[in-house]
Parts: structure tokens; sequence; C-alpha cells
């Protein structure tokens, strides 16, 4: 029998419905995105792009309370290591989903960097590898950043290491968290993009326990990943060649991770989030379904 994983909170995104952008006609509406994760048997979700969900907040609640769902974080996009230019523009972006996060009672504010790639054109925007100066504009941005959230809106900010952003790379990973102040910056796990990457989940739990302050669950396939790798495709193509896959199909193996995130002792949101952008919008809510089934077999 799976060990009973007590302290995971599991959940869903609006990711998982092929949502990527706060309105696209390849996107399902919001309202039954809503409806299909709560009948996949989630109570938990992200808000997903800021304005894919209603953002009035008193809406919102209401929306949400209908189907009982709970809002366990907001998620900003930033590109601090561009330095103390890009601050005014950032927060401005920042309160918004802050305000927002907060209003419906969520503690976490998801934080992820800027692509170095066009996700979809394969451009490349900027250097893969970031200079010393821009690290530090990086590291210390973030830990401004989680000051100013936590001050103002009582967040706490979990950075998101992603593909073809600078944070990605166990190496990568391990410099910014030895750089940044735990008290102002921990980390948003995503078992998927640190896979992609070339990353050991269950070994980071392992080694930066203290600093994993939230989950994201998914998986690699790891064949088409060899493609991706090969091909020097971007992220997006990569995921609509399917290289996220249903788990238990990929790669991390979920449950040892689950166990080893158990084992820290306290509690941690494990929202799934399968890359589907663009998919048919009768695909997710049966995935949604077999995945809730998989994690409840694995004791979440």
């Amino acid at each position: 029998m799976a060990p009973a994983l007590d302290r995971i909170r599991v959940g869903s995104a609006p990711d998982s419905w092929g949502v990527w952008f706060p309105d696209d006609p390849r996107q399902v509406p919001w309202e039954r995105f809503l409806d299909e994760v709560a009948e996949a048997g989630y109570s938990w979700i992200e808000l997903g792009p800021y304005g894919y969900l209603p953002t009035d907040p008193a809406r919102l609640a209401d929306e949400l309370a209908e189907r009982d769902l709970k809002v366990s974080a907001g998620t900003v996009f930033t590109g601090l290591h561009r330095g103390p230019a890009v601050w005014e523009s950032t927060w401005e972006h920042v309160g918004r989903v802050a305000a927002l996060t907060r209003a419906m009672g969520a503690r976490h504010l998801v934080v992820i960097p800027s692509f170095w790639r066009d996700d979809r054109t394969a451009e490349i925007l900027e250097p893969p590898e970031l200079t010393a100066e821009q690290w530090a504009h990086l590291t210390k941005g973030m830990e401004r950043l989680g000051h100013e959230v936590k001050e103002s809106y009582g967040l706490d900010i979990v950075v998101h290491p992603h593909a073809d952003t600078h944070i990605d790379t166990e190496a990568h990973v391990e410099r910014f968290l030895d750089s940044t102040d735990s008290g102002l910056v921990n980390l948003c796990l995503d078992t998927g993009h640190y896979a992609y990457c070339g990353g050991d989940s269950v070994k980071l739990i392992e080694t930066y326990g203290e600093r994993i302050g939230y989950l994201h669950l998914k998986q690699v396939d790891p064949r088409v990943l060899a493609e991706v790798v090969a091909d020097g495709v971007p992220f997006g193509p990569a995921v609509q060649r399917g290289v996220m896959c249903e788990p238990p199909a990929g790669v991390p193996d979920l449950e040892p991770v689950l166990v080893a995130a158990q084992r820290l002792g306290v509690e941690l949101f494990a929202i799934v989030e399968q890359d589907m952008y663009p998919c048919e919008p009768d695909r997710p809510l049966p995935i949604a379904i077999r995945t809730r089934r998989f994690l409840r077999s694995c004791g979440a």
C-alpha cells in the first residue's frame, strides 16, 4: 500500500487544460475549465495567466465557491536579470496578480523567469548564460521581489525553474539557491521542467529541502525529449510534439518525489501541470481524471 502523503495538497491548473494565455480561441472557456477541474476530483487550482479567470475578486470567489474550489497560487513572469530598469513594469504586473491571489485566500506567488529564446519561433532573444552582473541583478531582484510581495500582500514567492530560461539546469538552480536568502526566496520545483533540463527532483528535495516551497507535478517523455534536444527545438514546439506526457508514462517517477516531499515535514502544494498547448477541448478532462486517480494510488 502506498504511504499516506498527508502533508501534500494536490491540485491542478489551467495549464493542464491547454491554457497558456489570458485569451486565445484555441483554449477552453474558463467556465469549462472550472467545471471540469472540479469534476476530475481536484479542490485546489492556480489562477493561470492573469485575465483568463475573472479578475473581479467577488465574481471569482463566487464561481469558485459554486464548485467547491480554492486557489493555491497566482503566477507572474519576470525579467529581473535585466536590472533595476525593469523593476517598475515588473511590479505593476506583480501587483495585479498578487492582489487577486491574496483576495482568493492563497499564500503563494509562482515567479517564472523570462525566456532566452522565443517560445514559438526559436529566435534567440538573449544568450542562454547570464553574465556575473546579470546573475547579481537576478538574485538581488528576486530577493527584493520576495520582500516587497511579503510586505505588501502577505504572500511568499516561489521561483519556478523553467526550460529555456536562465534558471533551468541543476547547476543554474543550485547557483540561484546558493545566492539567495531563504527568508525571501524559495523554489517551486516543477518535476517536468527539471527533468527536461537534466535535473533529479528527488536529489534536489533531499539536498535543498528547506528551499522547496511548492511543487508542480508533470512528467517528460524521454524519447520525445531526446529528439527535442537533438533538434534544438524550443519549449513551445516541444510541447506540441508531446514532450510533457500523462503520468505515469514518463519521468521522473512521481511517487518517490512525493515521498521525498512528505519527508520534509511541512505542508506543500503539489499542483498538476501537464503542458498541452494547444489541445483539443475534449482531451484534458479524461487525462485529469486518470492523473488524479494515479496520484491517489501514490497516497496523495
